[in-house]
C-alpha cells in the first residue's frame, strides 16, 4: 500500500547532527519540507556514497527550504562513530537518525523484516507531515540526489498552484498543465 498522501506516522528517535546527540520527532518534519533517506547500514559500500552525494546536494535543498534526514537501523552512536572515522561520512551535516527499534522503517514500509536493515528509500514529505513522493531501490543501486532538486520544486510548485500540474522532465520555469476536459486526449 502507497504512502503517497498519507501523514508521516508518530515517532521519537536519537540521532546524530554535527557533533551532537539530538531527539527528532516527527514534528520535526512538519512545518517545512524534509526528505528522509533510508539507507541499510553505516560502515557498508554503497550508503557511504550516496549519503556524500546527498550532503553534496544539502546546500541546495536547504535554499528550497528542505531539511534533510537520514536513517538507517543502527544507533546514533554508530552514526557518530562512522562520522568520525569515514572520510565520505565525516563531510555530512544533516540529520542521521537512528532506529535499532526499526519502528520508524517499519512506519515508512522500508523493513526487510528478515535482516532487520531498511531498503534504500527515500521520501518527500511537505510542509504538512504528508509523504508526497517516495523512491525505492534495492540493495545494490545506490540513488543519484541531484534528481531530489527538480522533485521537489515541482512538488512545490503543485502545492502553490493546485490547479496545474507538471509533465515529466518538469524544470523550474517550464511550462505546466492545466488539468481539463479540453485537454483528455490531446497530449
Amino acid at each position: 500500500m502507497s504512502l503517497i498522501g498519507k501523514k508521516v506516522l508518530p515517532f521519537k528517535a536519537h540521532a546524530y547532527k554535527n557533533g551532537h546527540f539530538v531527539e527528532v520527532t516527527e514534528e520535526d518534519l512538519t512545518g517545512k519540507w524534509s526528505i528522509v533517506c533510508f539507507y541499510p547500514a553505516d560502515f557498508t559500500f554503497v550508503c557511504p556514497t550516496e549519503l556524500e552525494d546527498l550532503q553534496t546536494q544539502y546546500p541546495a535543498l536547504k535554499a528550497l527550504g528542505v531539511e534533510v534526514y537520514s536513517i538507517s537501523t543502527d544507533t546514533h552512536f554508530t552514526h557518530k562513530a562512522w562520522h568520525d572515522t569515514s572520510e565520505a561520512i565525516s563531510k555530512i551535516t544533516y540529520t542521521m537518525i537512528g532506529d535499532p527499534s526499526q519502528h520508524i522503517s517499519r512506519n515508512f514500509d522500508v523493513l526487510i523484516e528478515s535482516e532487520g536493515l531498511a531498503d534504500r528509500g527515500t521520501f518527500i514529505i511537505d510542509p504538512d507531515g504528508v509523504v508526497q513522493g517516495i523512491e525505492i531501490n534495492a540493495g545494490g543501486i545506490g540513488r543519484d540526489a541531484s534528481s531530489l532538486i527538480n522533485k521537489i520544486k515541482a512538488a512545490q510548485y503543485v502545492r502553490n498552484h493546485p490547479n496545474e500540474v507538471c509533465p515529466a522532465k518538469w524544470e523550474e520555469g517550464g511550462d505546466t498543465l492545466k488539468p481539463s476536459l479540453d485537454l483528455v486526449g490531446k497530449i
